[in-house]
């Protein structure tokens, strides 16, 4: 059969189980078993055999161990009161800038990822601290409510980055050197948010009121700021050092988290069960999609989708920048449908080989990759960051999605500089790594 009418199948069966309500893990199985059955005649058995190696490969992996962990990690930090001395602590770095307090949202949450990894898990977090006390010391809603939305999703991007590990897995590059490659565009994208609040709030004044600094003090902010930062430096820092791997840094981070907890007295049998049974929820259903994934890359493999797509590309001659254009249009609306982990999982086996054979970087993509994942945590029906953001604060979807369309906006000129100088992702891996 030819390949382009195998990959027509695919996204036909795709989109109508996904259309169904099916659960993604059992979507994708779906699709990958009648792809080879209807594709390529393919027995049980044979199906069978191939579906028991990938669950084999996957399940012996070691570099998806730090999944569960960081995702642990992430939960003990949400059940302490780290994050609200996060607050505190940031408060009086960003009270006499243009936009007050609501800078917390953007250096919060960029801290906060710094440890997290999980988009949803850094605006819940900092959303939970931040929406109420921002309304009740008066400062617009709707500008409170779209930094969060689109500073939430820097925990995608800033390492340690859940979806970098399994970009890194699946795309067999160094997750260290992903690690290393997002810094430097979060940053700057955090940066965007900041400089876009503070001009908004030097042209319309009462969309913040002033915050009187005396109430605060440096010490007491830096106190409460060294939990976090302490952490930050330990997984970090045991990465970059070349002491650990992503995967055992994970576990520094975790034995780092119980032991703050135990220092600062939040440590509970309590909150170890509750935090364990929630990244136990999450890890299943992360390494559940992954799986599935990595059988739909197979299936695809067989039926020579990838390749063909490939091919397809070059025949229409396009340019590097045409190619790149594409594939953002075609994130975003696989953005409107799929959470990140599964838009990263079912595409890059079909994206991934024209663009290396484009000339770009594998590294620089998964930065790209993981920009246009952001770009689909703040976009409607499936922004997740919008749904946590609506939960927070009862606010209607639609207006949660309207504040947040700046910093959607802001977003895209991040993606189109790091385009323009992949330098901007490229340099620091090349400075840490050689």
């Amino acid at each position: 059969m030819d390949a382009l009418l195998s990959g027509l199948i695919v996204l036909v069966l795709i989109l109508l189980f996904l259309g169904s309500g099916t659960w993604v893990f059992v979507s994708l199985l779906l699709v990958s078993t009648c792809g080879l059955v209807l594709v390529l005649d393919f027995p049980p058995q044979r199906i069978g055999a191939i579906l028991g190696k990938i669950l084999f490969r996957s399940a012996s992996s070691w570099e998806l161990a730090a999944i569960p962990l960081f995702i642990w990690m992430g939960e003990m930090i949400f059940r302490t009161n780290i994050s609200e001395r996060l607050f505190r602590g940031v408060t009086p770095f960003v009270a006499k800038v243009p936009g007050g307090l609501i800078h917390t949202n953007v250096v919060g949450s960029t801290l906060f990822a710094a440890v997290s990894g999980s988009s949803a898990a850094t605006t819940a977090t900092i959303g939970k601290i931040t929406t109420v006390e921002l309304k009740r010391r008066g400062y617009d809603q709707s500008l409170s409510i779209g930094s969060l939305a689109g500073a939430g999703s820097l925990g995608l991007l800033i390492p340690p980055s859940i979806v970098m590990i399994i970009y890194g897995v699946l795309a067999e590059v160094s997750i260290s050197r992903l690690f290393a490659a997002g810094i430097l565009p979060g940053l700057m994208v955090a940066l965007l948010y900041s400089a876009y609040i503070a001009l908004r709030c030097a042209a319309s004044p009462e969309l913040a009121p002033r915050e009187k600094t005396e109430r605060y003090s440096l010490l007491s902010a830096g106190l409460d700021l060294l939990p976090i930062l302490s952490l930050i430096g330990v997984v970090l820092g045991a990465i970059y050092s070349g002491l650990a791997t992503p995967s055992e840094a994970a576990a520094v981070g975790v034995a780092g988290t119980l032991l703050l907890g135990l220092c600062l007295r939040q440590l509970s049998w309590r909150l170890l069960v509750e935090s364990l049974m929630g990244a136990v929820r999450t890890s299943a259903m992360v390494c559940s999609i992954l799986v599935a994934a990595a059988f739909l890359s197979t299936a695809m493999g067989y039926m020579h989708v990838p390749q063909d797509v490939a091919k397809a590309i070059a025949v229409m001659e396009l340019g590097p920048y045409q190619l790149i254009a594409i594939l953002a249009v075609f994130y975003v609306i696989l953005g409107l449908f799929l959470d990140g982990i599964s838009i990263t999982v079912m595409s890059l086996p079909i994206t991934l080989a024209p663009v290396v054979a484009m000339g770009f970087d594998p590294i620089w993509f998964g930065v790209f990759l993981v920009l246009m994942v952001e770009l689909g945590q703040m976009t409607p029906p499936v922004g997740f960051n919008l749904f946590v953001l609506q939960g927070l604060t009862g606010v209607p979807i639609n207006r949660v999605a309207v504040a947040a369309l700046p910093f959607f906006l802001l977003m895209v000129f991040g993606v189109s500089l790091i385009t323009i100088w992949p330098e901007i992702a490229l340099w620091l891996p090349t400075v840490l790594f050689g």
